[in-house]
């Protein structure tokens, strides 16, 4: 099934490779109901329903597309569900926004079955590609540092440095240090071993307790949140949806896509320049958002992560088959997780040191050209001071046409950044955001 020999690859490597690959992203199943949690979200929902969306999506990974890459709830984009659609002022219910997520979901899936998906892909600028990822990776990271409060609010300037005398505060510069240091001693498993040695600390220094034990069977107290895909079209309708569903769309498609071209690159598995089954991949991310919206998640993107798995030899869907497993297995420690989630300072570092990386895409960015360099430079800038990946994601494709148009060059521009371009701008004057 796997075809390993034809991979020039073994059982165990591949068994060792998926071993690697949860190591490393196995830190989802805590951060992320941490994040949804703020938006209401109960914390066992969030907690199953991220192992549930986590699980089909790698397992449709694996047995399809037999791709060594790992789908989980992406960072970022339960930020901006948690901050942006939930608490952002658009008085919507966390039920109402997973409708929203699912639509998304389904939108993903149709677009996934035909080439319209890689054409979308094809028309963004790369610049604007950039922004985005670097952008989510400052809003993410200024995220953990206002959980653990080492930034607070300032009456003058908005936001200022908090006590750095507080337990809080202590423990994440501690688990920050720690986690990068492992980091930086290519240690695999080095967010998720840093949270493990930051809880250690914590709970010696009396600031974590077990008091409903480390394991329990897997619950889900809300049971299905979107039973009726009619009702949530209707949802996204009702309130005006529509630019939180291409917002999820936008980001997921840049986000999954990139991932999986670069692993797939690091692995060796290109053929001449393009990637065999693609089509089986794109699904993974689209079915696992779909479902995992009707559980409770945000959507589910590829883990960068899974590039530790190929360095560690594997090639095929047997190491994606082996972290799904695992992830099926975490689902029984749901009261140690709880425990640890409910101390941000343990997660904290994670997504700062997960922004700091993101950051990265800004040197992509042609800066000596300032109509390629503003509009990225929006979207960097506006989704942490706005507190919003989508005003980020608008302000740049508004910025971007525009200038190009004033410079001589609108025939350089794609057709579909135009029509974004109108989209956006009718989001930001119209409607709510």
């Amino acid at each position: 099934m796997f075809k390993l020999a034809e991979n020039q690859t073994r059982v165990k490597t591949e068994l060792l490779a998926g071993i690697t690959t949860f190591f490393t992203m196995v830190y989802i199943v805590v951060v992320n109901p941490v994040i949804l949690s703020d938006a209401g979200v109960p914390f066992e929902q969030v907690f199953m329903a991220t192992i549930i969306a986590t699980v089909l999506g790698t397992l449709w990974m694996a047995l399809f597309a037999n791709y060594p890459i790992a789908i989980a709830p992406g960072m970022g984009l339960n930020a901006y569900f948690a901050y942006s659609v939930v608490g952002g002022g658009q008085n919507i219910s966390y039920e109402t926004a997973f409708a929203a997520v699912f639509v998304a979901g389904i939108l993903f899936v149709i677009l996934s079955l035909t080439p319209f998906r890689e054409k979308l892909i094809d028309a963004i600028p790369d610049n604007l590609k950039h922004g985005i990822t670097a952008g989510i990776g400052l809003f993410i990271a200024f995220i953990g540092l206002r959980l653990t409060k080492i930034i607070t609010a300032h009456p003058t300037n908005l936001v200022g440095l908090g006590d750095l005398h507080a337990p809080s505060a202590v423990l994440t510069l501690i688990g920050l240090a720690v986690t990068l240091i492992l980091m930086v001693l290519r240690v695999n498993g080095a967010l998720f071993f840093g949270m493990i040695i930051t809880g250690v600390i914590a709970y010696f220094t009396g600031q974590l307790s077990f008091k409903e034990g480390w394991v329990a069977i897997p619950s889900l107290p809300e049971g299905l949140i979107i039973t009726n895909p009619i009702t949530a079209f209707g949802d996204v309708v009702q309130h005006s949806l529509y630019a939180v569903v291409f917002s999820f769309i936008l980001v997921t498609i840049f986000d999954t896509t990139g991932t999986m071209i670069g692993v797939a690159n690091q692995a060796g598995l290109m053929k001449n320049g393009k990637m065999p089954r693609v089509r089986q991949a794109l699904l993974s991310d689209s079915v696992g958002t779909a479902v995992g919206a009707m559980f409770g998640t945000s959507p589910t993107t590829a883990y960068i992560e899974s590039s530790s798995g190929v360095a560690a030899g594997g090639r095929t869907g047997l190491t994606s088959l082996t972290v799904a497993v695992l992830f099926l297995l975490s689902a029984f420690f749901g009261p140690l997780v709880s425990a640890v989630s409910g101390l941000s300072a343990i997660t904290a570092p994670a997504l700062i040191i997960v922004g700091s990386l993101m950051m990265g895409s800004i040197a992509k960015i042609r800066w000596n050209d300032l109509d390629e360099a503003f509009p990225a430079f929006m979207t960097i800038l506006a989704m942490p001071l706005t507190s919003s990946i989508a005003t980020g994601i608008a302000l740049g494709f508004i910025s971007y046409p525009l200038l190009k148009i004033f410079k001589g060059k609108w025939r350089e521009v794609h057709p579909l950044v135009y029509v974004f371009a109108v989209l956006f701008f009718i989001q930001l004057a119209f409607l709510p955001h």
